[in-house]
């Protein structure tokens, strides 16, 4: 079984914060571990804040998710303009990734992009998008099994 959802959202900035919280309870309860949701999660704000910085002049942008037996997928995209395509690709795929000076106030989204899911990929044509892919591992449960219970413990103080 694979579960997904499409969403279009004005650039603005509190929508990325609406992206995290469909996107969290897609990737929770479709199984994926705590720690794999918020790499997920980082990366795709990360992705989604650039978006709605550089993504003018278009109004909106849009986020597609697709989760299935072995793959977590998440595309951002808009039809701006998109930034120098040499620039962006040396970001998106040299190694080492190159790192902003340490007085720069931006630049570190794409590392930590990079870093957090296992392929990261940009695409400038018919839309500006990036794709951020991420494998189920060991520590999440099938998609198509049951949450596990919830147990509710109280201290008393």
């Amino acid at each position: 079984m694979d579960a997904g959802f499409s969403i279009t959202l004005p650039r603005q900035a509190y929508t990325v914060a609406v992206v995290r919280d469909i996107l969290d309870t897609l990737l929770s309860r479709g199984g994926l571990c705590r720690e794999c949701v918020d790499d997920i999660l980082l990366a795709v704000s990360e992705a989604g804040a650039n978006a709605v910085e550089h993504g003018g002049p278009a109004p909106d942008y849009t986020v597609e998710a697709e989760l299935g037996p072995r793959w977590c997928e998440v595309r951002i995209s808009h039809t701006g303009r998109a930034p120098d395509e040499a620039h962006l690709a040396e970001r998106f795929a040299n190694d080492p990734v190159p790192l902003p000076s340490p007085e720069a106030e931006s630049g570190r989204g794409i590392v930590l992009m990079r870093y957090l899911m296992d392929e990261v990929a940009f695409q400038d044509e018919p839309r500006t998008m990036v794709a951020l892919r991420k494998r189920r591992t060991a520590c999440d449960r099938p998609l198509d099994s049951p949450p596990p219970e919830r147990s509710t413990r109280y201290a008393l103080l």
